[in-house]
């Protein structure tokens, strides 16, 4: 069975998050690790590299985090994977130079993975977004006690 790894399903549900909660405010990486369970030292590697490919967008300060770089319904499934994956390749140099690897599996994998690509890309923020709402997700809620209005 092809399974997506543990980080493409974390950067996923991370950039989900940030779509779903990022309105007014940015959402913060701690709540995130709240809402998903994952320790914040793991999320916020991904997170980083998430801004540095142009997928989130990072705001600084008190009221810091993270928002979508893009519209919603310009940011897909795919654009996150193939975040994940550039991660993973740097990573991983234990790839087999034999010759039915290099003529016969690599092809395979590289048009299997096209076409998985083209599938996720159809899949857009927006798209699971409309998704969480009509299962009835519970969006962040937005706390009076940051108010500092006079």
């Amino acid at each position: 069975m092809l399974r997506l790894s543990r980080k493409s399903i974390l950067a996923i549900e991370a950039v989900l998050d940030v779509a779903y909660n990022a309105r007014p405010e940015p959402v913060q990486a701690r709540d995130i690790t709240k809402r998903q369970g994952v320790p914040h030292r793991y999320l916020e590697q991904v997170l980083q590299r998430l801004v540095r490919d142009g997928v989130l967008k990072g705001v600084r300060g008190p009221r810091g985090g993270y928002t979508l770089a893009r519209e919603r319904r310009k940011v897909t499934v795919g654009d996150v994977v193939r975040v994940v994956a550039q991660m993973d390749v740097e990573l991983d140099d234990t790839r087999s130079q034999g010759a039915l690897f290099a003529e016969v599996v690599s092809p395979l994998w590289i048009d299997m993975q096209a076409r998985i690509f083209a599938e996720m890309d159809d899949i857009t923020m927006e798209h699971l977004c409309q998704q969480a709402e009509a299962a009835n997700v519970p969006r962040a809620e937005v706390s009076d006690a940051d108010d500092f209005t006079i």
